[in-house]
């Protein structure tokens, strides 16, 4: 008995262990997880007079992107003269928060990412008011229970090619008046991961759209909307498909036409 005993003593730790494991790995592929992001939360510009509030709540796919995401925005706000505010805490959408800033950036949200109505309609009274909006990636897969945000991002994410997901292909600047896409080649070669959509709102200006024949997966074959802009009830509207990978926030090209979007949402 005593042997037993002194067993099973020695075992506690190992059963521990493993229990903790077999917990990590069922949660390993858990999608509604928060960041343990630990990065400053605020960049103050001094002299700015224009403010970005970046969100990135997810309850959904979490993309490990967005940590180098957030910095990146926080490196186009010290050099292009932007504030910036990074949070994921919904209860931060009230008026008198919301009125400090110019725009708000979605950066990869995923699916519900308010927790009460007036917090959605704070931020719909924001855009009402003039105020302006980015939205990244999985932006389009983000609230897809509030149709008036649907109509905001300008479409709603459904599918996206597989094995691999992300994959090259070419985009074609389709308007180049717009600052997202004055930098832009005509004919642009990357790798990201190409979403299909459920819905495309026919509001939107479309400003990059992916060559089909360039890559399979597609489920717009000929004219696949990858990134527009449209003014909306009030306020500004931008939107690009692209910014899946970590990579995309150092590549130099996606960061002019991100920065583009932004300035556009900020009102410049």
């Amino acid at each position: 008995m005593k042997c037993f005993e002194m067993t099973c003593a020695s075992l506690l730790p190992f059963l521990l262990f493993a229990l903790g494991f077999a917990l990590t790995a069922c949660g390993g592929d858990a999608q509604d997880q928060q960041s343990d992001y630990s990065g400053p939360t605020q960049l103050e510009v001094e002299g700015a007079t224009d403010r970005l509030l970046v969100y990135t709540k997810t309850s959904g796919w979490r993309h490990d992107s967005i940590e180098a995401g957030v910095e990146a925005v926080k490196r186009l706000g010290s050099d292009n003269g932007f504030s910036v505010k990074h949070t994921e805490d919904p209860a931060y959408f009230s008026p008198d928060n919301l009125s400090r800033y110019q725009a708000v950036l979605f950066l990869n949200t995923t699916e519900d990412v308010f927790s009460r109505d007036d917090q959605r309609q704070a931020f719909k009274a924001f855009i009402q008011n003039g105020g302006g909006f980015a939205g990244v990636h999985s932006a389009t897969d983000t609230e897809y229970e509030w149709p008036w945000f649907g109509e905001l991002v300008g479409a709603r994410f459904s599918n996206h090619p597989n094995n691999p997901n992300v994959r090259q292909a070419v985009l074609e600047v389709v308007n180049r008046n717009h600052p997202a896409t004055r930098p832009l080649p005509e004919r642009w070669e990357r790798e990201d991961e190409w979403y299909n959509f459920s819905f495309i709102s026919g509001a939107t200006q479309v400003l990059l759209r992916l060559d089909t024949d360039s890559y399979e997966g597609s489920d717009h074959p000929g004219n696949h909307p990858i990134a527009w802009y449209h003014d909306f009830d009030g306020g500004r509207a931008f939107y690009t498909g692209l910014g899946h990978t970590k990579e995309s926030f150092e590549e130099p090209l996606f960061l002019d036409h991100l920065l583009g979007g932004i300035l556009y949402a900020l009102g410049r």
